[in-house]
């Protein structure tokens, strides 16, 4: 059984004039990151392998779930690859993940992320807001062959306030 728990980055600020890469996270996303991390934190919900675009968004909000979840950063890996909207690089990630691992967490970008859950999950989401965690399980011993999953989870900040 495969696990992948996929986190959309928080709500960035537009406020400095900043190249997209470089974007940070406003006070709502801060917060946001901060109040579902705490809401997922679980013995379960710990990875054994975290896969994050290094994008200063995507990189503070993962930083904040790592704190938060006491999540081990020596099996955190953040790479510009993940930097992927279309969602190409998101998925050689995902089904070139090592079988050793069966939980793989991965922060990211929408439309990749929606994309995806959509793809492979079992539940339509529409979008996949930010901050908003979706975790989908695979019945199947290798990350190569995942094909449709079951969505057994989602939380999005909006319903936590």
């Amino acid at each position: 059984m495969k696990k992948i728990t996929l986190i959309r980055h928080a709500k960035s600020s537009w406020e400095l004039n900043l190249p997209d890469h470089q974007r940070p996270l406003n006070l709502r996303g801060m917060n946001d990151a901060d109040l579902v991390s705490k809401h997922v934190k679980s013995e379960t919900f710990i990875p054994e392998l975290l896969l994050s675009s290094n994008a200063e968004r995507a990189k503070t909000t993962a930083e904040i779930f790592i704190e938060n979840l006491n999540i081990p950063r020596d099996i955190c890996q953040f790479t510009h690859e993940l930097y992927d909207f279309s969602g190409k690089y998101l998925t050689f990630h995902i089904k070139n993940c090592p079988n050793q691992i069966n939980h793989l967490m991965v922060f990211g970008h929408n439309d990749a992320i929606t994309n995806f859950v959509n793809t492979y999950g079992s539940k339509s989401i529409e979008n996949v807001p930010t901050c908003g965690v979706v975790t989908i399980t695979f019945n199947t011993t290798s990350w190569k062959e995942i094909r449709s999953g079951q969505t057994i989870q989602y939380t999005f900040p909006k319903a936590l306030k």
